[in-house]
């Protein structure tokens, strides 16, 4: 079964996660550490299957204007309690233009993701303790929400009039 929800459907994972900064990168779509981007951006620039991953402690500006090159950035989550992944997941498509994929790994749990995607998230790597199916329905725990997010500009006081 699928780990991966993308898009509000339930997907196969192409990409391969590489936790190690100091392997060598493979060929195919991989989502490197950042650490790695920044240190090999020149000639990593150029390959369209390199998406990277940011932890929690990582700030959005420390890609900048990188992002909206790439087609796929991950969040990671290392504990549920760790919200910081929100602001940057909002910070990527706001300020700094990203249009990609925008993943969530690692710790967080099944009642954060419709909070999530209303960040920018867009896909979700699933745990093995998090039941697929239950998470891709959560996506839907809420028909309207009042403030305005990066899924919905508008806040619901301007769409109703």
């Amino acid at each position: 079964m699928p780990r991966l929800i993308k898009d509000g459907a339930l997907a196969d994972n192409q990409w391969q996660l590489l936790q190690d900064a100091s392997a060598d990168i493979p060929a195919g779509q991989v989502i490197i550490p950042l650490d790695l981007w920044l240190a090999q951006r020149d000639q990593l620039s150029a390959r369209s299957d390199i998406g990277v991953w940011l932890e929690s402690d990582q700030v959005a500006e420390q890609l900048g204007a990188d992002a909206a090159k790439l087609p796929l950035i991950a969040i990671n989550f290392p504990t549920f309690m760790d919200g910081r992944g929100f602001s940057t997941g909002r910070l990527l498509r706001e300020r700094f233009g990203f249009t990609g994929e925008l993943r969530a790994i690692g710790n967080y749990m099944r009642d954060q993701l419709f909070y999530l995607k209303r960040c920018g998230f867009n896909a979700f790597d699933c745990n093995e303790d998090m039941d697929a199916e239950a998470a891709l329905a959560s996506l839907s725990d809420f028909s309207e929400s009042y403030q305005a997010a990066v899924d919905q500009p508008i806040p619901l006081y301007r769409r109703r009039a």
